[in-house]
């Protein structure tokens, strides 16, 4: 257990595929867990019996307020994380991913207490970027209305410091995947969709040639990546990569997961999806600094316990 004194820590969006992971194993490090959570995507269910559960909305200001007074820290995975929802429906998701974040900024800073903020951002913030590996230092250039509310909240996560003073950490997701992602919800990964079609003797479908790549990480990395952050405030707002530093092709993809279930089934190319970014690996090194810790799963390893029949 860290001795910084953060020993019950709030999830918004606890419900969710990472808030649920996450949830679980804060509480097997000794800590308590409040998880605040709409349930408009998430499951009620995926909360743990010892968390304390609170029904609301990150857009509910007396719910946040509720919620924070309650807790030391707060982890900020609340949000519209499907790329397509936020295209089809701008400005309520946008309301979600930006008002939502600034209601716990205001709550924070109106608290005196400045929690620590550990908040998700994505490596949709890099977009149209295509200098491999993507580092925190090079340039945002978002190709989608999802990708340029991330970095608003990295915006807004800097003047929340300078003028609040509040401690915020952004972690850039990479493509998070791992067990309990529910295959029928638009937040669900590429490796959902495909093991789930495996699972149905269905040939896998690939948008595009399938030479498009990106950067796997399993959700186990991921959530020891948001712990650390919350034992390592930094002084000011840092922004960091979780990621595996490592460029896979979706074709690559396909055909390991169809090696590891051993199935006959062959794989299908439709058209390409508008706006997709082709290249995508992270830079590692300033994740690795800060937080002391490199994502130890291989992605092989990783879609193993996935594909396991009692995981799925």
């Amino acid at each position: 257990m860290s001795g910084n004194g953060f020993e019950t820590i709030l999830v918004t969006g606890g419900a969710g595929f990472i808030g649920a992971h996450l949830a679980r194993r804060l509480l097997e490090t000794g800590r308590q867990v409040v998880v605040l959570d709409d349930l408009s995507s998430g499951k009620q269910d995926n909360v743990p019996p010892a968390a304390t559960f609170i029904k609301g909305s990150v857009l509910d200001m007396e719910a946040v307020r509720e919620a924070l007074a309650l807790v030391d820290a707060c982890i900020h995975l609340a949000a519209v994380a499907s790329v397509e929802r936020c295209n089809q429906q701008l400005t309520s998701s946008h309301a979600v991913n930006i008002t939502g974040f600034l209601n716990l900024v205001e709550a924070i800073a109106n608290s005196g207490t400045k929690q620590p903020l550990v908040y998700a951002s994505s490596a949709a913030v890099y977009g149209a970027s295509q200098s491999l590996p993507l580092s925190e230092e090079g340039r945002c250039v978002p190709l989608s209305p999802y990708g340029a509310d991330k970095f608003s909240c990295e915006l807004h996560a800097r003047a929340a410091y300078e003028v609040y003073g509040i401690s915020t950490t952004g972690l850039r997701f990479f493509n998070v995947f791992g067990p309990g992602q529910d295959p029928r919800s638009p937040y669900s990964g590429v490796i959902t969709k495909f093991a789930q079609r495996l699972s149905r003797d269905e040939n896998i479908v690939i948008y595009g040639d399938g030479t498009q790549t990106r950067d796997f990480v399993y959700v186990e990395d991921v959530v020891e990546a948001l712990i650390r952050s919350v034992e390592r405030p930094p002084v000011g707002a840092r922004v960091l990569n979780v990621c595996s530093g490592v460029e896979t092709s979706i074709n690559d993809l396909a055909r390991i997961m169809i090696e590891e279930t051993k199935s006959g089934c062959g794989i299908d190319y439709v058209d390409g999806l508008l706006g997709e970014v082709r290249r995508s690996q992270g830079c590692v090194r300033a994740f690795q600094e800060a937080l002391d810790y490199r994502c130890r799963t291989d992605l092989r390893v990783g879609l193993a316990q996935l594909l396991a029949p009692d995981r799925r």
